[in-house]
């Protein structure tokens, strides 16, 4: 341990100590930026310590940060010089402790519209030096605008991302005045055409003028405030250039509450781009929050139509199915969305620390419960190996769907109609190998003059390995011949039922492998999850690559990327689907057209049956007048599965028993939070922000906007009133310091104009 860390460590600035200073860590840094994909990962500073001793070791420590204004070197600069007041200052008169200051300084920021790196130098005493590493590690000229306007970005859709966590991550506000929000707008009106290149949602295949970061960044910021009236001005001047930035402009007005304006600008914008799958789902969105979902409906065929490879289209329709009753429908449909491999967020790697630091002095801190592992951490492995919290991107999103089906038809007809309307893999390659039998050997019909029958085609035998040999091609065909099903196609001939023999596919039957009980085919079902070897969704790969896809043409080829199991959708919903009877009681091995819908079925199905045992438990103990207990994680993890399942109450009474043990935990009470703000509950919901905010600080996170918080009181205040907001927490006779904070809050509201800040 090197010495002198205590005295060299910022008060309540999170920072990170290198293991050996070299003044190099910047140059370190150069060869991970061509990893970097899309936003890339938030701000780096780095200090050099010094105490101007001769015998005395520099120390040097880094931490990532967000909210910096980066409009300009200087302001970068100005940052760096303010971390010289944020040393513990622990000297006296009389003391021998060296004083530590801060020598020299680094501020990384990426250039996510030109892939480049940002980087200003501070010596102090002495000069700024900015310079640009590119993908190649050379020095270029450098663009601010792009830099200022990707810092924002990363400050706004980095906030409050759950699934984002770094050590020693400072967030600041981005946006402090309107003078700022203006410049912001300007900024990005100036670069609105290259939004595409800083990428889109996990969800969007191909980045669009209308669909990237850029325009996810400028929505949540003013619409998770209801502050659309400035966005639209913007989109008004970019949809003269831009028709497609019409569904955002309708989006706007439908957000302020002028809806004729918006379909007028869509009626408008229609004729213009009539194949923009974005505008189309504006207006499914508009009907159906009108209640007209067969009207919806029409329009989500046509978005699939015009975009069929991206998977927000084929999601809109298969929720549309579900809107309407059409169960077997969405489930086809949701058989049939392209799905892409997850792009997380960009991050810096993880480098060799002497020493973490994360100091907390704060009042609110008080309130927290310590920040170590206590027995309310440990859970029972059946629910820490649930796999469903594990997906993300479009399997996430899917998975919703999933469960969002079963909440409305329950698991045993959701099997029902899978069975409906997929059909089983073996009985599909069964089905293959005689249609390629047919085809091959070209005499389906043909019959033998002398003996008036037909050849020895009805006779054939299948194999299991799918091929197909003739009594005639085959000298051990006595023998296996007796294995061999009667050829449909003589029964049907001799019944008088085939009236085009050679258009006929033949009933094929599976090998008396199917001939088990119902009760031990229905036990091996839902036990295949056990034995499934093959993760559900492999959410560790990185960058965005489109997973197979098939057209409804091509239902029948395999893929050998993904090894999945291609079969065969049914053209109607009855029982027979192209003369495979899917209603037989006897299914060995039942698989759906894709992998990943099969998994995610186990995926449910382990859901569902957690959450059986866990409802039946609560029951039980509830006849017998017993306390029900469980550890704190979980409750949380209890409370997550019903949140996904649908069923709230229960979510909410698990989060609730959560808050019964002293585990440091930031979930529940944010989930309790949105729940409350939902319903309009402001008392609950003011008790619950203090805790988040709490968190929020220990977590380095000083700002107002956009966080959980404000998004909480924003909603409050549209029914309530920021005013009832205020003298609510005034009534609780908090302190002084954590009574600041969440008035920090409103005062955002109050500066910017939020909907509720007058009343």
């Amino acid at each position: 341990m090197v010495n002198g860390l205590a005295e060299a460590s910022f008060k309540d600035i999170p920072e990170i100590f290198e293991i050996e200073l070299t003044n190099r860590l910047p140059l370190a840094l150069n060869r991970y930026v061509p990893s970097f994909r899309e936003l890339g990962p938030p701000d780096l500073c780095h200090v050099v310590k010094s105490t101007g001793r001769s015998g005395q070791r520099d120390l040097g420590s880094y931490h990532y940060i967000s909210g910096v204004d980066a409009s300009s070197s200087a302001s970068l600069a100005a940052y760096i010089n303010s971390l010289t007041y944020a040393i513990e200052d622990s000297s006296a008169w009389f003391s021998k402790t060296p004083q530590w200051k801060v020598k020299n300084g680094c501020y990384c920021c990426f250039n996510a519209f030109s892939r480049v790196d940002i980087r200003v130098d501070v010596k102090i005493p002495g000069g700024v030096n900015a310079y640009v590493i590119d993908l190649r590690g050379e020095s270029n000229a450098r663009d601010m605008a792009e830099t200022y306007v990707s810092a924002l970005l990363r400050a706004i859709l980095y906030s409050d991302d759950p699934t984002y966590f770094l050590d020693a991550y400072r967030k600041l506000d981005p946006i402090t005045s309107r003078e700022g929000e203006l410049r912001f707008l300007q900024a990005a009106e100036a670069l609105f055409t290259k939004g595409w290149q800083v990428g889109s949602d996990p969800e969007i295949q191909v980045a669009t003028v209308v669909s990237n970061h850029l325009t996810a960044g400028i929505m949540k910021y003013f619409g998770d405030s209801g502050r659309y009236q400035q966005v639209a001005n913007l989109f008004e001047k970019l949809a003269v250039r831009e028709p497609e930035v019409a569904s955002l402009l309708a989006r706007s007005y439908i957000g302020m509450n002028e809806e004729v304006k918006a379909v007028q600008i869509i009626a408008a914008a229609m004729r213009q781009t009539p194949q923009a799958y974005t505008l189309l789902h504006v207006q499914c969105d508009f009907l159906r929050s009108k209640g007209k979902h067969e009207w919806a409906l029409k329009l989500a065929r046509q978005a699939v139509n015009c975009a069929p490879s991206e998977f927000v289209t084929w999601e809109k329709l298969a929720d549309l199915y579900i809107d309407l009753g059409q169960f077997d429908s969405a489930l086809l449909t949701l058989n049939s969305c392209p799905m892409f491999t997850f792009n997380g967020r960009d991050a810096h790697r993880a480098l060799p620390a002497t020493k973490v630091h994360l100091p907390f002095h704060r009042p609110i801190g008080d309130i927290l419960p310590e920040r170590h592992k206590t027995e309310d951490d440990e859970a029972e492995p059946a629910l820490q190996r649930l796999p469903a919290p594990g997906l993300r991107g479009t399997w996430a999103r899917a998975y919703a769907l999933l469960t969002r089906l079963v909440s409305q038809i329950g698991w045993d007809e959701l099997l029902k109609t899978r069975s409906l309307v997929f059909v089983m893999e073996e009985e599909y390659r069964m089905q293959k190998a005689q249609g390629d039998m047919q085809q091959a050997l070209g005499s389906a019909n043909s019959v033998v003059p002398e003996t008036g029958r037909e050849s020895d085609l009805g006779s054939a035998v299948i194999h299991e390995d799918g091929t197909v040999v003739r009594p005639s091609m085959d000298d051990a065909a006595s023998t296996r011949a007796m294995m061999a099903p009667p050829s449909p196609r003589l029964d049907a001939a001799e019944s008088g039922e085939l009236e085009h023999p050679s258009s006929a596919i033949p009933t094929i039957r599976i090998s008396t492998e199917s001939s088990r009980t119902k009760d031990k085919d229905e036990e091996s079902e839902v036990t295949k999850v056990d034995a499934e070897e093959e993760p559900a969704v492999d959410t560790k790969k990185k960058g965005k690559g489109k997973a197979t896809e098939e057209d409804e043409e091509e239902q029948h080829q395999d893929d050998d990327e993904e090894g999945q199991e291609i079969v065969q959708k049914p053209a109607n919903g009855e029982a027979q689907t192209n003369g495979i009877d899917v209603h037989a009681p006897e299914k060995p091995h039942q698989e759906t057209v894709r992998r990943w819908l099969d998994n995610l079925f186990m995926v449910l199905y382990e859901d569902l049956r957690v959450w059986t045992i866990f409802r039946a438990e609560v029951a039980h103990f509830k006849t017998q007048h017993v306390a029900y207990r469980k550890t704190g994680m979980e409750w949380e993890i209890l409370g997550d599965l019903g949140l996904r399942l649908h069923h709230k109450e229960e979510a909410k009474e698990a989060y609730q028993r959560c808050l019964d043990s002293p585990r440091y935990s930031v979930k529940p009470w944010a989930k309790l939070m949105e729940m409350y703000a939902e319903e309009g509950d402001i008392q609950r919901s003011v008790q619950t922000a203090i805790r988040v905010a709490a968190y929020q600080y220990a977590d380095y996170t000083e700002m107002s906007y956009p966080t959980l918080i404000a998004r909480a009181f924003f909603k409050l205040g549209q029914i309530h009133g920021h005013a009832k907001i205020n003298f609510t927490l005034l009534s609780m006779g908090l302190p002084e310091p954590i009574l600041k904070i969440m008035n920090s809050y409103l005062q955002y509201g109050k500066t910017f104009g939020v909907e509720g800040c007058d009343f």
